[in-house]
């Protein structure tokens, strides 16, 4: 029985100055304006603002793409939006592979990535960095793709697994 672990999160440098620029900007901005005696804002509605702002944007960091496979099928978990682990059962997929993806072109960058438009064709992605993900589609023609940093390692498990996948070849 192999198994296959990985819990991701938002750590990239680039990232992080991104954040911290579009917090700090307009915070300064609101700071200056206050300062200048133009403002229509009191001192705690400035405070509170800022609050809220770097509570928002250090949410980011809390976000957790979690990845395991075993003989039971595939789980993850993107918390916060999941809770708990989702499980696919091997019985339920056509296709399990690994493969490279666009994180811009394909799903509009990286993160829970639907849209409405895409959904039948390219399914939900869950990722949060790098170029290769899970593909996993149902036998109901639903799909997911789950990124994935560890490459060597899914597609070792991947094949161990995969005469557990069921299909209605005839």
């Amino acid at each position: 029985m192999r198994i296959f672990k990985e819990e991701q999160r938002f750590t990239q440098t680039w990232l992080m100055v991104v954040l911290i620029i579009s917090m700090i900007t307009p915070i300064a901005l609101m700071i200056k304006e206050y300062s200048n005696g133009d403002s229509t804002n009191s001192i705690n509605e400035i405070l509170i603002t800022s609050l809220l702002m770097v509570a928002v944007l250090t949410l980011i960091f809390f976000f957790k793409l979690k990845t395991r496979i075993d003989e039971i099928g595939i789980h993850y978990q993107f918390f916060p939006f999941h809770f708990s682990a989702r499980t696919i059962a091997w019985s339920e997929l056509v296709v399990a592979k690994s493969r490279k993806y666009a994180a811009f072109t394909e799903y509009g960058g990286w993160g829970l990535k639907s849209s409405f438009l895409s959904r039948k064709k390219k399914g939900i992605a869950y990722t949060v960095s790098g170029d290769t993900g899970i593909q996993l589609e149902y036998k109901n023609g639903k799909k997911i793709l789950i990124g994935t940093q560890k490459l060597n390692d899914v597609n070792a498990v991947l094949k161990t697994y995969e005469h557990k996948i069921m299909t209605d070849e005839v």
